[in-house]
């Protein structure tokens, strides 16, 4: 579809009219109208926001069924990018001065001498690479936006020193923990900072999905070759979710490969992982001790006085004031990780937009984050309170828990409690060991396929950790 300059308002009608089709006419009323097209390049749409709560909601709840109906109207494939034009960089846009500076080095460039031609070329190229390199990330994760607290501080120092010296200080960097608590915003910071000072180096960033889908499509059209190099001629290797390799034989023998390529050439690879490497099952032993070769971090989620500063960070790139006591409440109430916090700052950010900036009360903000809430309930649940609900309900000491007997009457109920464990908490397989009394991770993986199989010809036992489930998914057995 060609769609000159001129014709952008149309197609956002357009695309305002189809997306009704998907979306309530009123959400599209509300989050959409206000918006317009700043550009249309054939790959990408770009929309503009005077609002940064419309650019935070969109993205949030909407972006998925946008871009599909943005590539039905346009019949392209077409990605959506939703930018914050604030009035200072108006303004800049708008300096004279500015423009003439822009056209004063346009001039320069064009008068290059063929002795520069060869430098300028390298350095257009690799200015055209990191551009690319950097179309892969999101604009906001960077170091700058990064809040750091006890639970992410060796994390964060370690992707900081990783970025200022790519393969000189941490090869690979292995970053573990819980969905939610930064550890793709860190690499993707990484990405940021390497592809901004260091524009020679070529860097690539995927998540372990993306690397099998294109293997597989690679073996399908008889491309290895160009596959191979798109992934071992780089310098710098970003691999995201690198735990869903695993029980995946020949992608997991294709990346063994180009680790061991990467790294015998001193190239920076850094992988993130719900798990550290040991704890993630079916991943081949000789993948996951190449991963502990050189800096393991871990990151937890953040204590109360981190989320007020996530929060206050998060509140100051948006056009709306919310009062000390919402952010507290959300502070208090949202625990388990930045995501999940975010999330409930952008709905609340929102609801005070459509409010007209009235604040919103104790009740109000209980309703409007119900769902979110449910969920702290589920995650905020601790190993200690499991153990304790299980010894009662056996009728075991809660020493037992920890302890190295092995009788049938205590063996059973410490496996329910590490099932539990796995089940309802955030806590890595080691983790759980540690709080079972220094059990290794292999331990607490056989105890949880012994309850899962047991449960399967045992009805009493079932129903006994159906019972506990409950009980502890009730809220009343959650931490403060």
């Amino acid at each position: 579809m060609n769609t000159p300059q001129q014709n952008l308002p149309e197609l956002w009608n357009s695309i305002c009219t189809e997306l009704q089709c998907v979306i309530s006419a009123d959400a599209v009323k509300r989050w959409f109208t206000p918006l317009s097209i700043e550009s249309y390049d054939g790959a990408a749409l770009t929309l503009r926001v005077e609002n940064s709560i419309y650019q935070f909601w969109i993205e949030e709840n909407y972006l998925p069924q946008l871009e599909n109906v943005v590539t039905r109207v346009l019949a392209l494939d077409t990605r959506v990018r939703i930018v914050f034009i604030t009035p200072e960089s108006q303004a800049a846009a708008a300096d004279p001065a500015r423009a003439g500076e822009t056209a004063g080095a346009a001039a320069a460039a064009e008068e290059e001498t063929p002795a520069t031609h060869a430098r300028v070329t390298t350095r257009r190229t690799s200015a055209a690479s990191a551009q690319q390199a950097a179309s892969v990330f999101n604009p906001r994760s960077t170091f700058d936006t990064f809040v750091v607290g006890a639970n992410n501080q060796f994390a964060h120092a370690a992707a900081l020193a990783v970025a200022g010296a790519p393969s000189r200080s941490y090869n690979p960097l292995f970053l573990h923990g819980s969905v939610g608590l930064g550890k793709t915003h860190l690499m993707q910071a990484v990405g940021h900072h390497i592809i901004r000072t260091k524009k020679h180096l070529r860097v690539k960033y995927v998540t372990s999905e993306q690397f099998t889908n294109e293997f597989i499509a690679a073996i399908q059209r008889g491309e290895l070759v160009d596959f191979r190099k798109a992934y071992r001629l780089v310098d710098v290797l970003l691999i995201d979710d690198v735990q869903f390799l695993a029980g995946k034989e020949r992608s997991q023998d294709e990346f063994f490969h180009t680790f061991n390529t990467l790294f015998d050439g001193s190239k920076q690879i850094v992988l993130t992982s719900d798990s550290p490497p040991n704890d993630i099952a079916n991943l081949e032993k000789r993948l996951s001790s190449r991963f502990e070769w050189g800096m393991t971090a871990e990151l937890s989620p953040p204590d109360l006085e981190t989320r007020m500063a996530i929060l206050s960070h998060k509140l100051s790139t948006m056009s709306v004031k919310l009062d000390e006591d919402v952010l507290a409440f959300i502070a208090r109430r949202v625990k388990s990780n930045v995501r999940r916090l975010e999330g409930a700052l952008t709905r609340v950010a929102a609801q005070t937009v459509l409010d007209d900036g009235r604040k919103l009360s104790t009740a109000s903000l209980e309703i409007l984050l119900k769902d979110l809430l449910h969920k702290e309930v589920h995650t905020s649940i601790s190993i200690d309170v499991i153990q304790k609900r299980v010894a009662e309900t056996y009728d075991i000491r809660l020493a037992d828990m920890t302890s190295k007997r092995r009788p049938a009457n205590i063996a059973l109920p410490r496996m329910v409690a590490m099932y539990l464990s796995r089940k309802l908490t955030t806590s890595s397989l080691s983790d759980i060991g540690d709080a079972f009394g220094g059990r290794d991770h292999g331990t607490v993986l056989h105890a949880n396929r012994s309850i899962e199989e047991k449960m399967k010809a045992d009805d009493k036992l079932r129903q006994t950790v159906l019972f506990l489930t409950e009980k502890l998914e009730s809220g009343r057995e959650a931490q403060d």
